[in-house]
Formats: C-alpha cells, structure tokens, sequence
C-alpha cells in the first residue's frame, strides 16, 4: 500500500513512495521505492499523491519531509529481498493499482 510520499529536492517532483503491508489487521511501513519511474510519471504521481494527503497517518512513521496519504492505492514493485527487521530492499516501481481491484497486498507473516 502506498501511505505516503516525500517530495523531491526538485519541486513538482516525486522523491519516494512510502510504502506499508498488512501485519495482522493493521498495517506497517516496510520501506521506501524512490526508483523506477520516468521524470512525467514523478509529476503525475506527486500530483495525484497530493490530492490524496491526509493528516492521519496509516503507519507509525516519523519523516521530515513526509506527506501521508490515504492508503486506498498499491504500488507494484519488484524487489531483491526482505531485510531482517521487514523491509524491503532495493525495491523499484513497476506500476500503480486501486485497491478495490481484489489485489493482493503482502503480508509480513508470510515471509517471518
């Protein structure tokens, strides 16, 4: 799930998707992607993130510069493995999906 973003250093432009998974019932964060889309995908995805943002954080997450949103969309992202404390590494974007769609969104358990 995608709960938020950090803005890149250029303005308009995504830094880094801020990304959870389901542990139970609830959610928690498991990383970050900042890598795998194009300089106009980075606009569109900051704009469409923005419109999103919420005050409420769906994750426990403390970040300067974070911007959460509302975790209704689910990143695609491919990625070389799970580090021990539960996140993910190198992860790069591959696509966006709504949730609605019945997509499966990861849980930890399956993995600990």
């Amino acid at each position: 799930m995608i709960v938020g973003f950090e803005p890149s250093t250029v303005p308009g432009y995504l830094g880094r998707l801020l990304l959870a998974a389901r542990q139970g019932d609830d959610l928690v964060y498991v990383g970050g992607c900042g890598t795998g889309w194009s300089d106009e995908l980075s606009r569109e995805l900051r704009k469409l993130l923005e419109g999103m943002a919420t005050k409420t954080q769906a994750v426990t997450l403390r970040r300067k510069s974070a911007v959460f949103v509302e975790p209704v969309l689910v990143a695609e992202v491919e990625y070389r493995a799970w580090t021990d404390d539960g996140k993910l590494r190198h992860a790069s974007f591959k696509g966006i999906r709504e949730r609605e769609d019945d997509v499966e969104i990861y849980s930890l358990e399956r993995y600990w």
